[in-house]
């Protein structure tokens, strides 16, 4: 008989295969067109197959794999449409964020600064996933001192796409321009410059558009087409 603890501990399971493969395919480790199976991957994480099977459903309503009955499973391309429509999503909510922050700086000088001294020494050591890691942390930092910090999971729940496009760009040039826009950012909050600040991180999140056109023009097998 199954129990409600044995359905507790599928779901955590399944909900750690869906964090790790969501990575995974975020940074470009499984690319767009790779086909993955139940098997394989409940091997690789050492679970059974309903856990796994329980995440490809989540993963393939996010976007992020096309489960074909009786055929293999696939990490789906890239939908340009996905990544302007996360944009959007993203700047609706971030705009009313740095605006309550700057409107209330309060200790978010100390904070912001420790985090892009961290960004910078990611970016001199070409560590991407570090620098990409912290790029999170100082948007989620922002909603974190706005006291909207569920807003972030908002965010973070529909920007998968956008982060597939953000991963395939990043780089020191790419993560140099980020951290200046950071600065910006910050430098308004701190002087209490809500309308200064609201313009800097529109700038910032406004360069979607460029990247997105530049990864198609890289790496267009990883597009879906535009129909």
């Amino acid at each position: 008989m199954t129990t409600g603890g044995h359905d507790a501990s599928e779901e955590t399971m399944a909900l750690r295969v869906v964090g790790a493969l969501r990575d995974e395919i975020v940074t470009m480790a499984l690319k767009p067109g790779d086909v993955i199976s139940e098997s394989d991957i409940a091997g690789r994480y050492g679970v059974s197959r309903q856990p796994v099977r329980e995440a490809f459903i989540r993963l393939a309503q996010q976007g992020l794999l096309l489960i074909r009955p009786k055929r293999a499973t696939i990490v789906k391309k890239i939908s340009p449409d996905g990544v302007r429509q996360s944009r959007f999503i993203r700047e609706s909510i971030e705009v009313e964020i740095i605006r309550r922050v700057a409107a209330r700086p309060g200790d978010a000088e100390a904070v912001l600064a420790e985090l892009i001294a961290g960004q910078e020494a990611a970016s001199t050591a070409d560590d991407n996933l570090g620098f990409h890691n912290l790029d999170e942390l100082f948007h989620r930092t922002l909603a974190r001192l706005a006291g909207v910090e569920y807003a972030w999971q908002l965010i973070d729940d529909h920007k998968m796409q956008l982060d597939r496009v953000r991963f395939l760009t990043l780089g020191v040039s790419s993560s140099q321009r980020a951290i200046a826009e950071h600065k910006d950012i910050a430098a308004a909050v701190v002087a209490g410059d809500s309308a200064g600040a609201e313009a800097a991180m529109r700038a910032h999140l406004a360069r979607a558009e460029v990247l997105l056109s530049q990864t198609i023009a890289d790496h267009p097998d990883y597009f879906e087409p535009v129909l």
